[in-house]
């Protein structure tokens, strides 16, 4: 390896892994939003959350248009969406009510007297 090939890598930063990614989703944003929740901290979670998301949506929008053209329609609209998860038992499953844990309500903090 040269010097050069291991300075290019050496600075790198959330805005140069979209273009080595591939990804369309931004990955800056995804890291921002989950650093203001305090859900990660790690340099590679906003990168693998991203494809993760886009690969969804990407599942999701391809359902929805195979709906929009059964309906002999050109644009997708909310209820091809809606359709496309109805129908799709895996995405159906996902987004259901209670597929994530609800949090446990945290005990009341003592009284100060």
């Amino acid at each position: 390896m040269t010097s050069q090939s291991l300075s290019c890598h050496k600075g790198s930063s959330l805005s140069n892994k979209r273009p080595e990614a591939e990804l369309q989703f931004p990955v800056s944003r995804v890291d921002r939003l989950l650093r203001e929740g305090q859900f990660a901290n790690r340099l590679t979670t906003p990168v693998f959350l991203t494809g993760i998301l886009e690969y969804l949506m990407a599942n999701i929008l391809d359902l929805a248009g195979k709906e929009a053209c059964i309906n002999h329609r050109v644009r997708i609209s909310p209820e091809h969406v809606q359709r496309a998860l109805i129908n799709n038992e895996n995405l159906r499953r996902l987004f259901q009510p209670s597929a994530f844990s609800k949090p446990t309500a945290s005990p009341p903090a003592p009284e100060r007297k």
